[in-house]
């Protein structure tokens, strides 16, 4: 294998720690041109689909990149805003905020940048961008509070591909999950509390408060993935910190591809349920979701709203409870703070650093390093 060479160095150069802040993906465009490129990464990932390889490669190029794309582009356009994919226009917020919460606690903040799993930005440039400002340890953050083979590992993977080709390879620390992190809770309960104080609390007699994850097959958690676990702690302590008793709340999975059983209760089939049932208002939220994106605005705020008042419901909330709020951000610079211990000083001092930096330069140059 031939290494990639570095980015130039000159001694002296101060050493600084980064954050790759890592989301799912998106495609770069609503288009059906676009959306079938993003869709063919995605899914040629052995962690997102565990199918034989030749039998899913005639599958995915045969079948399902030939129709899907123009289907997904019609409902990407409907989300799409002028600035972009929410989900990208979101992480990149998360990320240009962090760096500023992180700039009120570290003298010398930790520089942030945002990155995709699938799509752009991709990991690998955004490790090139960190490494070309001479961040010599990188934090990765993935934004899935829970985690899953299917996203958190998946991220993992492509981390450890892209810096296998490095010469230079930097400290590493991996945030693995987050899910029962009591800013997180804190920050989804706060953002929830603040919502229901514009619209009003329901009325837990006939009303409901949806927590929907995004599915993955069953077989997983058979398998022995902790994701449908996390979930659901993650739902019970939010639950607690809402003081909602038990049957006031209701927890599904969504998002099901494919004849497998999935992660159950459904989400669409619980709306249709609740509907049919008499419950009359129910307020929905994604825990699993650090950027509202495609599966929560148009799958659960569009698609959801009209499955349950088509049953029979009268009001349904969709109740954002990430994005760049304060609160949630705020939660993300403790959680970042927590796993950037040793490489971070507090008291950092921009004199002894530069003086130290100055006296590194000269002891190079009397080596005869240029």
């Amino acid at each position: 294998m031939a290494f990639q060479a570095e980015p130039p160095f000159t001694h002296g150069t101060p050493i600084k720690t980064g954050i790759l802040l890592v989301n799912l993906g998106t495609p770069d465009e609503p288009t059906t041109a676009s959306v079938r490129t993003y869709l063919k990464e995605f899914l040629s990932d052995p962690r997102i689909v565990e199918i034989p390889k030749p039998i899913w490669w005639l599958i995915l190029n045969l079948v399902i990149l030939r129709v899907r794309p123009a289907k997904s582009a019609k409902k990407y356009q409907t989300v799409w805003t002028k600035e972009g994919s929410p989900l990208r226009v979101f992480t990149e917020r998360q990320a240009q905020m962090l760096r500023g919460y992180l700039g009120e606690i570290y003298k010398d903040a930790p520089l942030v940048v945002a990155a995709m799993r699938y799509g752009n930005p991709s990991i690998e440039a955004g490790i090139d961008k960190l490494k070309s400002a001479h961040c010599h340890n990188i934090l990765v953050m993935p934004m899935y509070p829970q985690y899953a083979a299917s996203t958190t590992g998946s991220t993992f993977d492509k981390v450890a591909e892209v810096l296998m080709k490095k010469r230079n390879v930097p400290g590493l620390r991996f945030i693995r999950n987050f899910h029962d992190h009591p800013a997180f809770i804190k920050a989804v309960a706060d953002n929830v509390t603040a919502h229901w104080a514009k619209i009003g609390r329901p009325d837990f007699a006939t009303d409901k408060l949806l927590m929907t994850f995004h599915g993955v097959p069953k077989f997983h958690l058979d398998k022995g993935d902790p994701y449908h676990c996390e979930a659901h702690k993650s739902a019970r302590l939010i639950a607690e910190a809402l003081k909602l008793k038990k049957g006031e709340y209701v927890v599904t999975f969504q998002s099901r591809f494919g004849r497998a059983e999935w992660l159950q209760p459904y989400t669409d089939k619980t709306l249709e349920a609740l509907g049919k049932e008499g419950i009359k208002r129910v307020d929905v939220i994604c825990p699993g979701f650090a950027a509202d994106c495609l599966e929560t605005l148009e799958e659960i705020a569009d698609e959801g709203r009209e499955t349950f008042l088509h049953a029979g419901g009268s009001t349904f909330n969709y109740l954002p409870i990430a994005n760049d709020t304060p609160a949630y951000v705020g939660a993300l610079t403790e959680i970042a703070s927590a796993h950037l211990q040793g490489w971070v000083d507090r008291d950092f001092d921009r004199v002894l650093a530069r003086e130290s930096n100055e006296d590194s330069l000269r002891r190079a140059k009397e080596m005869g390093a240029v």
